[in-house]
């Protein structure tokens, strides 16, 4: 049998996982558009979107205080999917640094030979470390550049460079990850996975082989033994 014939959902996210992801991006996105006219005047055009410099400025700090909310609200929602993820970016295995060397053939067209991953391969294993310590980078000289009379100077004059190279490296990484959400040949199955839930039988096979054997085959097998007990 074909893996592309075996079309059964498979869970992959929760809803609150689902909810969590799409808050973190809509307060990146606010915090971005509303972060470029104060951080130079190139940019001043958007003011009027907000406005004006004040409003852009509280709106600015309504997305940083959104942009916090997901790990709080996961916390409560999905403790157990939290601490998966938490455990899944810190450990690294040797499957996932063969796939970080395989994937630039894969997104270039080619079809390398990548050792099956689990329930995270190792991209999204790099993508959620690097969001991780940006997120941090940016919420941290935030909060110091947001009540400076609060916080020795020296921390506060370092906040700003800080504040500014976590905003350039997330964008990288989320403008990284929307490509890739979008241009790769099976974006419209990883995103139906970031909406529904669930992904087809065949993709969590082929691109998180070691999941598939150690947990989705097994609960496939358990849902069809409890089918024909019922019928």
């Amino acid at each position: 049998m074909s893996k592309r014939t075996k079309t059964r959902p498979v869970k992959r996210f929760s809803k609150p996982i689902i909810f969590v992801h799409w808050l973190n991006a809509a307060a990146f996105l606010t915090l971005y558009i509303s972060g470029l006219p104060l951080y130079t005047d190139w940019f001043n055009f958007l003011y009027p979107v907000f406005g004006g410099p004040e409003n852009a400025r509280i709106i600015h700090r309504i997305a940083g205080v959104a942009l916090c909310l997901p790990v709080i609200i996961i916390l409560v929602t999905d403790p157990k999917g939290f601490v998966h993820w938490i455990k899944s970016c810190f450990t690294w295995s040797k499957r996932d640094i063969q796939f970080l060397l395989a994937f630039p053939k894969e997104f270039f067209g080619r079809n390398p030979k990548i050792p099956p991953q689990d329930f995270y391969n190792g991209g999204e294993k790099l993508n959620s470390l690097l969001s991780i310590i940006c997120v941090a980078m940016l919420v941290g000289s935030g909060f110091l550049m947001w009540l400076p009379e609060h916080f020795p100077q020296f921390l506060v004059r370092w906040a700003y460079p800080m504040h500014n190279i976590g905003f350039g490296l997330l964008a990288a990484v989320v403008v990284g990850h929307i490509f890739l959400s979008i241009g790769h040949p099976n974006s419209r199955v990883s995103i139906k996975g970031m909406t529904t839930g669930y992904v087809p039988e065949w993709y969590a096979e082929e691109h998180h082989g070691k999941w598939y054997e150690d947990v989705v085959k097994k609960q496939l097998a358990e849902e069809e033994h409890k089918q024909a007990v019922k019928k």
